[in-house]
């Protein structure tokens, strides 16, 4: 089995854990895993600074259902606008545990196995785009405490930066699940108090 088959497996048996919205908007990320010439991948893109929400930061494809969407077929449409990279719904691995943000959003992430495409990012919404390798992805989070809550806050640092949640907390799951096969849950782990608005 390849690290890619093994990741799939792991995440195909975890149980997630749903949150209910209660008021917040139904939103979901792409967690999307490859195997190139280099090895087994996940994309991160960086917002374009001329977004309305959460300009800058570093993010996972992804966004806030259509109607009629579930979370499968909003992350498969936000992977293919934002990325220009087509996968089906035989290709959802499964989903991770559901995370509500400070600014109203519960995301749902969801796992998709592609092939290596050669992504297209769409200039209107992404500034860059990052090949994250497993091996760079299974880096020791940082944690920090803030006055404005009693949960940590979790740092990742790749690509020269500092990864924040909502982001870092669900690629820190993926790691967890997908790499090492621990059930690790992130719901205690908050997010930096400028990315609450």
């Amino acid at each position: 089995m390849t690290a890619l088959d093994d990741a799939e497996a792991a995440v195909r048996q975890f149980p997630r854990v749903p949150v209910p919205l209660d008021g917040r908007r139904a939103a979901a990320v792409a967690i999307t895993m490859f195997e190139d010439e280099q090895g087994p991948a996940v994309w991160l893109t960086r917002r374009t600074s001329r977004l309305r929400a959460h300009p800058g930061q570093f993010a996972l494809p992804g966004g806030r259902f259509d109607d009629g969407e579930d979370a499968v077929a909003a992350a498969l449409r936000e992977l293919h606008e934002e990325l220009g990279i087509a996968a089906g719904r035989d290709q959802c691995a499964g989903l991770l545990d559901d995370y509500a943000t400070r600014s109203g959003y519960v995301i749902t992430p969801v796992v998709v196995r592609t092939d290596a495409q050669e992504p297209v990012p769409n200039p209107a919404e992404v500034a860059r785009l990052h090949r994250i390798s497993f091996a760079e992805l299974d880096v020791e989070p940082r944690y920090l405490r803030i006055p404005e809550s009693d949960r940590p806050v979790i740092q990742l640092p790749l690509v020269g930066h500092l990864v924040h949640a909502p982001t870092a907390a669900v690629l820190f799951q993926f790691r967890e699940v997908a790499l090492h096969r621990r059930h690790t849950r992130v719901d205690q782990l908050e997010q930096p108090v400028f990315a609450w608005r």
